[in-house]
C-alpha cells in the first residue's frame, strides 16, 4: 500500500468527520444514543453513520481491502476471524470515545489500522477537535500531520522511575479478583488515569507526554494503529505475557512503556495480573 494511499485514508477520516460526527456533537437526542453490551457500551447514530462514510470512500480506494469497522462486527462478528487471514484489510473505530462523545466531553477521535497479511502497516488517529492526524506507516517513524501539509516528528517520552511515571490504564476490564490489588498498585505511579479514549491516550503517548499505557480488552480498532504509532516513535509495546501483540489478538492484555525496561518495572509492580 502506498504512501499516497495512506494519506487518502487520513482524508477520508476527517471527511467522515465533518460530514457525520461533528454536526451532531452535542446535538444527540435519546434515540440516537443506544446501549449495546452495558451501560458504559455505547453505539450513536454518529458512529453508524461515519462508519457507513468511511467504508463506501474505502470500497473505493481499495476494493479490494477487506473492511472491519467496530459497527461492522457488532453485526457480523465473522469479519474478526477474517482479519487475521486478510491479504489486505482497514480497521476502523468510527468513533473512539463513544461514551465522551455522547456525554458532550471533547475527547474522542476517528481511527483506521491498515493490515496486511497479519501484520499493521499503518495507522491513523484523527482529531475532530483539533483537526490533526497522528498517524504512522511501519518503519516511516510517528507523526503529527496538519491539513496544511504541516507535519512533526513524534517521539515517545523519556523513562522516569516508576514513582514519577505518568500514563494511563484502562481498569474496566481486569479480572473482579485482581481490581482492588492492582488499583492499589497504582498508588506507586505519580499519575494513572483513564481518559476513556485509547485514540486521545496513544496520541498523548506518542507526543511524549506520558510514560504508559495499560489495556485488557483488546479489540482491533482500539489498538493496532495505537500501537504502531507508539512503537515508531519509539515506545516498547507487548501483550502482559511478553509476547507481540498482533492483529489477530483480543486478549492477553497490552502494555506499552517508554522503554523495555520501563515496561518490566510497571509488568512486576503495578500491572501483576
Amino acid at each position: 500500500m502506498s504512501h499516497f494511499e495512506i494519506a487518502q485514508l487520513a482524508t477520508i477520516l476527517r471527511e467522515a468527520a465533518k460530514a457525520e460526527v461533528l454536526p451532531r456533537f452535542r446535538r444527540l437526542d435519546a434515540g440516537m444514543v443506544k446501549i449495546k453490551s452495558e451501560a458504559i457500551d455505547l453505539v450513536t447514530e454518529a458512529d453508524e453513520a461515519a462508519e457507513r462514510f468511511v467504508k463506501a470512500a474505502v470500497e473505493k480506494l481499495m476494493p479490494t481491502a477487506l473492511f472491519v469497522g467496530e459497527e461492522s462486527v457488532a453485526a457480523d462478528p465473522a469479519l474478526l476471524t477474517a482479519l487475521a487471514g486478510a491479504d489486505l484489510a482497514v480497521v476502523v473505530d468510527p468513533i473512539d470515545g463513544t461514551a465522551n462523545y455522547a456525554a458532550g466531553l471533547p475527547v474522542f477521535a476517528v481511527m483506521a489500522a491498515v493490515v496486511s497479511k497479519g501484520e499493521t502497516i499503518a495507522g491513523i488517529i484523527y482529531d475532530p477537535m483539533g483537526d490533526d492526524w497522528v498517524m504512522a506507516e511501519k518503519g516511516g517513524g510517528a507523526w503529527l500531520r496538519r491539513p496544511n501539509g504541516e507535519a512533526v516528528r513524534l517521539h515517545a517520552a523519556a523513562p522516569l522511575s516508576l514513582a514519577q511515571m505518568v500514563g494511563n490504564a484502562s481498569v474496566a476490564f481486569i479480572p473482579s479478583a485482581d481490581k482492588a490489588r492492582i488499583l492499589a498498585n497504582t498508588a506507586k505511579v505519580r499519575v494513572s488515569t483513564s481518559y476513556r479514549c485509547a485514540g486521545h491516550e496513544y496520541r498523548t503517548f506518542a507526543s511524549g507526554h506520558s510514560q504508559f499505557m495499560m489495556y485488557n480488552k483488546l479489540m482491533p480498532w482500539d489498538h493496532l494503529g495505537g500501537v504502531l504509532i507508539s512503537q515508531e516513535a519509539g515506545g516498547y509495546a507487548a501483550r502482559l505475557d511478553g509476547s507481540a501483540y498482533l492483529p489477530s489478538h483480543t486478549d492477553g492484555g497490552l502494555l506499552i512503556a517508554s522503554d523495555k525496561a520501563s515496561w518490566d518495572e510497571l509488568r512486576r509492580e503495578v500491572f501483576s495480573f
